[in-house]
């Protein structure tokens, strides 16, 4: 229990470590309120049986001194559990709120490989399930156990004040109650990790499920891929049910024993009494106390088998953070040229080599066309060039320049990415367009929504640019979505631009405008495509056909077209496709 305490304290940030630390200390005072509610009881009952056996006069003072007694425990408890219970609910909901901004921002750094490798559900498990376990219930149950020993601890100390051999009754009966309160933990410890697991599992399969309905559907695979869902789902209840019956017959062992202890108070101080060594007071006081003494720790007790649910989950956050970022401190460069080189780089993913010996130079305001068999590596090589990932070996320069030796946020700003898949979020269009600069004028908005050409159709939209749009951007056609993303690079207006495969998915009646809006962004630009459209890729300054993760052609249009290699080929596919008709 100590060992989840120090491990959830370490987890925390250092100004909530001392509201939990403060909250303790303040709990030792709760405890001593609890505990002084015995010494109100005992000096009402040694009144009461002084009176009813001495015959001596009750005194008024009696009254008043524990009335005084019971008034300062309760009014003492209700500060210092008000206390402890806001600190300790501050201090867990503001963890868990700042270490979900802190994996964020941590995932902001991993190579890409990372969320290639891990599944989506793993990662929001983290995010929600655990975080929210950690916010809610690990503060309850880590403070509650905590308390619960807190509170019993001193109320022995107390009985040690009135009779030893009562308090020694209980102390042995605190050391049975914790020994199978220790089976609690072992009986729910291997089964926690399933718990996580399952937990991670049906998110993930939830997720998969939504985002690939119109697939499942227009394949008829309602059936199997619900049937898939509904297994994870199933899997995930029996673990919870499994988890339920393994502490219930535990917890009624458990409930059994503090109450059979607070049996044996009474038995014992009733014998002690009948034996005339114990007075008829003390005797009425401890059994008092055997109705007291056990309430905090079976509470407490039962919270007890989340404990390793609460290491399970610190473990699994810190697992993430623990994970090696790619190096994000490094100098604040202004390049005074946007001249890229990829100099002999090297790149294997999973063991598997994906980019080969791949040398390029690419002069700034030039455009580069990247062509090649699917799977040839041409993403890779884009997102290398813009350090998503590090090589292997060779390097990659901007302006002479090791990309490595930049900040990450300061080489970020010198790029801007269109992408065949864009990602649009649940809000606002204005604010979607502006989510590299949340801060700037709606004028300048419009006017990066007018040079995309996507103006026209936002004002058309019931709440202009005020329009909230569904998460991905799924209330728009694609070829929107992509002149949203557009506007949304021509705001951030970085010196080098990426496409990738930007117009691959768009109908012909989008296209004109989409070429419209790319052709505004890439005014004055370095720019890198990816492309497979003919006149796209034809007047680009270079073209690179990358083969099997190797640059095997490159060159203009004209050259490539007489070299009667690849990429001929491809413009001979291309031209095929173009003239076939109905």
């Amino acid at each position: 229990m100590f060992e989840t305490l120090r491990k959830f304290f370490k987890f925390c940030d250092e100004e909530n470590r001392k509201k939990f630390k403060g909250s303790i200390i303040v709990g030792i005072f709760n405890s001593l309120f609890m505990a002084l509610r015995i010494g109100a009881v005992a000096v009402m009952l040694r009144g009461v049986i002084a009176t009813a056996i001495d015959g001596a006069p009750f005194e008024t003072n009696t009254i008043w001194l524990s009335f005084a007694i019971m008034c300062v425990s309760i009014i003492g408890g209700i500060i210092t559990r008000k206390v402890t219970s806001m600190w300790q609910c501050e201090g867990g909901y503001r963890t868990c709120a700042k270490k979900r901004i802190e994996i964020a921002e941590h995932l902001r750094y991993l190579p890409m490989g990372y969320f290639n490798e891990n599944s989506l559900g793993e990662i929001t498990s983290v995010t929600t399930n655990t975080m929210e376990a950690l916010g809610d219930v690990a503060t309850r149950a880590v403070m509650m156990v905590f308390q619960g020993l807190l509170d019993t601890s001193l109320i022995i100390v107390m009985l040690f004040f009135f009779d030893w051999r009562i308090a020694l009754v209980a102390l042995a009966s605190f050391g049975l109650f914790e020994f199978v309160n220790l089976f609690m933990r072992l009986a729910v410890k291997n089964i926690s990790s399933d718990k996580i697991r399952d937990d991670a599992a049906e998110i993930g399969k939830v997720l998969e499920y939504i985002q690939g309905i119109a697939e499942v559907k227009a394949y008829n695979l309602v059936g199997k891929r619900r049937k898939e869902l509904d297994t994870v789902i199933d899997r995930r209840k029996k673990t919870l049910v499994k988890m339920e019956m393994r502490c219930i017959p535990v917890s009624n062992i458990q409930s059994l024993v503090a109450k059979l202890s607070g049996v044996a108070m009474m038995i014992t101080s009733l014998s002690f009494y009948l034996g005339g060594t114990m007075t008829l007071a003390d005797c009425s006081t401890m059994l008092v106390c055997s109705f007291m003494l056990f309430n905090a720790l079976e509470a407490g007790g039962n919270y007890s088998a989340l404990l390793r649910v609460i290491d399970l989950s610190v473990e699994k956050a810190n697992k993430i953070l623990a994970l090696p970022t790619m190096k994000i401190a490094g100098k604040e460069i202004t390049p005074k040229s946007h001249d890229i080189v990829a100099n002999n780089i090297d790149f294997a993913y999973d063991k598997k080599k994906i980019i080969d010996g791949v040398s390029l130079s690419i002069p700034e305001h030039t455009t580069t066309a990247i062509v090649g068999p699917s799977g040839g590596g041409k993403t890779t090589f884009c997102h290398l060039l813009a350090r998503f990932w590090d090589v292997d070996s060779g390097k990659v320069t901007l302006d002479k320049t090791d990309v490595r030796e930049y900040s990450m946020d300061n080489l970020m700003q010198n790029y801007s990415f269109v992408f065949q898949n864009v990602y649009l979020f649940h809000d606002t269009i204005a604010n979607n367009i502006r989510f590299g600069e949340p801060d700037a004028p709606m004028e300048r908005v419009i006017a990066a929504a007018k040079k995309a050409c996507c103006h026209e159709f936002i004002s058309a939209l019931p709440n202009g640019y005020d329009t909230v749009i569904g998460e991905g951007g799924a209330s728009l056609s694609g070829g929107e979505r992509q002149r949203i993303s557009i506007a949304r690079a021509i705001m951030k207006d970085s010196p080098i631009i990426i496409l990738d495969e930007a117009t691959a998915n768009v109908d012909p009646e989008n296209e004109r405008d989409l070429m419209t809006a790319i052709s505004e962004l890439t005014k004055e630009k370095t720019v890198i495509m990816i492309a497979h459209r003919l006149k796209t890729v034809r007047n680009a300054d270079n073209i690179v056909v990358i083969d099997k993760g190797r640059i095997v052609e490159h060159g203009k249009h004209e050259e490539l077209v007489a070299l009667g290699g690849i990429y001929a080929k491809f413009i001979d596919s291309r031209k095929e496709a173009v003239s076939w008709k109905l």
